[in-house]
């Protein structure tokens, strides 16, 4: 009986240790709001700790979140949403139900003009003007985009930052470290990486960084980027390429 009781006692001590070390997580399903279906493959970012997930066939999810984490919801078609983790979902798993609207799209009217050529190259030249882009290699993508590596003046803007506390690459990457920190574990996360490289509206990627989509655009700016790369890269090749900027600044700035 004094065995048993050993044995047992044992086995609940094991039991509580097993459940206090296992990461703490929250479930949940993400359905339409007018419909109330579930729908897949959505992606839910957790910012706080830049862990990612998708959603499966009936809406459902399961990732890792402690009490007051923010959750990034996102789906093409649908309004993005920003969810506060509470103890109670942690505490009790419960399977909370998460309403997405979906996005009304008003189409503006396009023209397209097309560039009449007369034949003689000097005027062609300027009806035709080609843009004087710098090309930037990002590691681990196969496509070369315009860049300030490259740049004659990227490397003075850098200085300059470092110098000037003023400076806008200073305010973003010297005020906002634990943010530009994060960057490091957006890569090591596939869902994330996954879900970055099918976006283009910068929205997930400012949440990610805590800045906003204009101060995105001027750090790639200031870091010598192109306006087509601006305009057109994903998500994925914009946080790579600010990733490699805060690489050189934090270089510069320990020199």
């Amino acid at each position: 009986m004094r065995y048993f009781v050993v044995f047992l006692l044992l086995f609940i001590t094991a039991f509580s240790f097993a459940q206090s070390s296992e990461p703490e997580s929250v479930k949940g399903t993400i359905i339409d709001d007018g419909t109330l279906l579930p729908i897949a493959g959505v992606n839910i970012i957790n910012i706080n700790k830049v862990k990612g997930t998708v959603t499966d066939n009936r809406g459902n999810f399961t990732l890792e979140a402690s009490p007051n984490d923010t959750l990034h919801i996102s789906f093409i078609g649908y309004q993005s949403l920003k969810v506060r983790v509470t103890n109670d979902w942690v505490k009790f798993k419960t399977q909370t139900k998460i309403p997405l609207t979906q996005r009304a799209y008003t189409l503006e009217e396009i023209v397209i003009n097309k560039y009449e050529l007369t034949g003689f190259l000097p005027i062609d030249s300027k009806l035709n003007p080609v843009k004087e882009n710098y090309r930037y290699s990002i590691s681990g993508l196969p496509q070369g985009y315009e860049g300030g590596e490259n740049s004659p003046n990227a490397f003075k803007r850098l200085v300059s930052s470092v110098l000037n506390p003023a400076d806008l690459l200073h305010n973003i990457f010297g005020r906002k470290s634990n943010e530009m920190r994060r960057l490091r574990e957006m890569k090591k996360d596939d869902t994330v990486r996954n879900a970055l490289a099918s976006k283009f509206d910068r929205e997930t990627l400012a949440a990610l960084l805590g800045v906003s989509k204009d101060e995105i655009v001027q750090l790639l700016e200031r870091c010598n980027y192109s306006e087509d790369f601006i305009n057109t890269a994903n998500d994925l090749q914009i946080m790579d390429a600010i990733s490699g900027c805060y690489e050189e600044y934090k270089v510069l700035n320990r020199d």
